[in-house]
């Protein structure tokens, strides 16, 4: 029987995670717990029930159906549909996810996240745009979550679509173990590396984890013959100071290897609804959207250094500066 794992969502036509139209793979489980995080689905390794509150007609089919005594009872449907209604459907300190609720829910307001799936299901999924691909020069990306969390069926999932003739892109946050990174890394075409924060103590304040293992992978990986592209999130109040950016810029280009491209991506609040959707409080849900006009400053100062620096990493210009090369 073939491998599988918990893949919470094939996305289509992205831009932002590599070079052309890509299909991102969203693996479930992430050792990081960063508090802006916007794919919050993806933390936890096992399944998890979304509750879409403006879906829900409050028939009361899950709360029959629930052996836990974990759904709260059916209101007015006019209620939930309110911003200032803050009562969650799922009690979620008693429910145990035995999804018997989602089986019963005539309107598709409660759903599972994180669905198994083997590598040839995924791969014919990806293989669907393979048009798109070799028009653009996009393809895979392996992200999550955290794909090293599942170091074989990343490796064998890389791998196969490699045989496919399938361009691939690594997204991690590169805390794991050395040896898991580098097998990984080397069935990738170009390893995105989330960069949250150089201070050991900022980063585990807000992501949980510490940050030596992960500086320490990316100054291996940069000696290795593979293309990376640093990718760091600007985080209002967090990491988004131009003193910061010229320390990061100063590190990276003092690194034993060379790095080919940095992304920074501005700080959005769309996924809002996901925290809503999993009954989580955010404490980021008040802070405005970074509009990414705001970093042409910052991005200038890795320029300056010399790297191939954008805002908001879109493909599409790796893309043409690879065709004028």
């Amino acid at each position: 029987m073939e491998r599988k794992v918990l893949v919470t969502d094939i996305a289509r036509f992205c831009v932002n995670d590599g070079p052309g139209f890509r299909t991102n793979v969203y693996l479930k489980g992430c050792p990081l717990h960063c508090s802006w995080c916007h794919n919050p689905e993806t933390i936890d390794p096992e399944p998890e029930i979304y509750w879409k509150r403006r879906l829900c007609t409050q028939c009361g089919k899950c709360l029959d159906a629930c052996p836990k005594d974990a759904i709260n009872p059916p209101v007015d449907p006019s209620l939930t549909r309110s911003e200032k209604y803050a009562c969650h459907k799922i009690i979620r300190s008693r429910c145990e996810s035995c999804m018997k609720c989602v089986e019963v829910c005539p309107s598709g307001a409660l759903q599972i996240v994180g669905q198994p799936m083997g590598i040839t299901e995924i791969l014919d999924e990806v293989e669907r745009d393979r048009l798109f691909y070799d028009n653009s020069g996009g393809g895979m990306t392996l992200s999550g979550g955290e794909p090293t969390l599942h170091v074989r069926f990343a490796e064998d999932l890389l791998g196969q679509a490699r045989s496919r003739s399938i361009h691939t892109c690594l997204d991690t946050n590169g805390h794991c173990v050395w040896e898991d990174l580098e097998r990984i890394a080397r069935e990738a075409d170009i390893i995105l590396f989330d960069l949250k924060h150089l201070d050991t103590r900022k980063h585990r304040e807000q992501t949980g984890v510490n940050n030596e293992i992960i500086l320490e992978n990316l100054g291996k990986l940069s000696s290795m013959s593979v293309e990376i592209w640093v990718r760091i999130p600007v985080i209002p109040g967090f990491n988004d100071a131009l003193d910061y950016h010229r320390h990061v810029a100063d590190y990276l280009a003092g690194l034993p290897g060379s790095i080919d491209r940095i992304d920074l991506l501005a700080y959005h609040n769309w996924c809002q609804d996901k925290y809503g959707w999993l009954g989580r409080d955010w404490i980021y849900r008040d802070v405005e959207a970074l509009d990414p006009n705001l970093l042409e400053v910052h991005v200038r100062i890795y320029r300056k250094h010399g790297f191939r620096a954008t805002i908001g990493g879109s493909g599409f210009e790796e893309m043409e500066s690879r065709r004028s090369l």
